[in-house]
């Protein structure tokens, strides 16, 4: 084999993994963009290494991991400052659920992203009030089957202390799962919450909000949102229906998301806003609103 094939060969193998990486990174940091950054750094490092260290690598997936977990772990060490200059509440990027569906014809399992609630707008929340190294503990051990051992290098803790790190962010997670409506029991609430925010029905909106429902409205300080959370199911109920009667132009429409059903803004064909809800007791707890530009690039077309 001539050397060219041998380089070519290296490329498709590292390459093959990009998809897992992109997934893996945006379950660890909530955004597609500071996902994609963190793929592309991992790169950047395997190609950094000279042919005898890339050939002394028996493990070119684990390796990748590793490195890009290491990377979203200091993106993750660094947020609190970033988000201290984020302008109203910081939300993840909301996407459809088809996006991380593995390319046509895939059989490969390792190409495969089961579409479960480890990439929802709710766990992400969740995950998000942890701390990086329980974030980091939970994904890698629960969501890809890495060994403690393995993950510990990563985090720079002994395998018995990233042990402790996922069962409290399991227990996090078990209380969250616990909670949260079935899938038919959350479309339902979508679609009734969906026709009355169109319709201007303040009355039966305010019949699916919970008593102490939240809306968080993520516009990162680019188009109009609000800069602080909406408390109360009438405030919710009367800042829903106020978007839409600013904004006549707006169509509300059900789409397929990460989440379940989800609701999106659209004007013509351009969708200018994503909802998710989540919701429990057969009410909607919580309202997700990210009309954040940045992260609607996954809508686009």
């Amino acid at each position: 084999m001539h050397a060219e094939d041998g380089a070519l060969g290296d490329l498709d193998t590292v390459m093959a993994e990009r998809r897992r990486l992109i997934t893996l990174a945006y379950r660890l940091l909530g955004t597609l963009d500071e996902a994609e950054d963190a793929v592309q750094e991992t790169y950047l490092r395997w190609y950094r290494l000279s042919p005898e260290e890339r050939a002394a690598v028996a493990n070119p997936q684990g390796w990748l991991t590793r490195v890009a977990s290491r990377v979203c772990l200091d993106v993750l060490k660094s947020a609190r400052a970033r988000r201290e200059r984020y302008v109203g509440p910081w939300l993840p990027e909301p996407v459809p659920s088809h996006h991380f569906e593995p390319p046509a014809g895939s059989v490969d399992p390792a190409d495969r992203v089961t579409l479960d609630d480890t990439i929802s707008s709710a766990l992400l929340v969740v995950l998000d009030a942890m701390t990086p190294a329980e974030r980091v503990a939970f994904v890698l051990h629960d969501v890809f089957t890495l060994p403690f051992t393995e993950i510990a290098d990563v985090v720079g803790r002994t395998p018995a202390a990233v042990r402790q790190l996922a069962t409290s962010a399991r227990r996090k997670v078990s209380t969250h799962r616990d909670s949260v409506a079935a899938l038919p029991e959350h479309d339902a609430v979508v679609r009734a919450f969906g026709a009355a925010t169109a319709g201007g029905d303040l009355g039966a909106l305010t019949s699916l909000l919970d008593s102490s429902v939240v809306l968080r409205s993520d516009g990162g300080g680019v188009v109009s949102a609000a800069r602080k959370p909406v408390a109360g199911a009438d405030n919710v109920a009367r800042f829903m229906i106020g978007v839409m009667a600013k904004r006549p132009t707006w169509r509300v429409e059900e789409r397929p998301t990460t989440d379940g059903l989800g609701l999106v803004y659209v004007e013509g064909e351009e969708v200018l806003g994503v909802v998710n809800l989540r919701v429990a007791g057969g009410l909607a707890t919580d309202v997700w609103m990210v009309v954040n530009p940045a992260k609607l690039a996954a809508w686009k077309g």
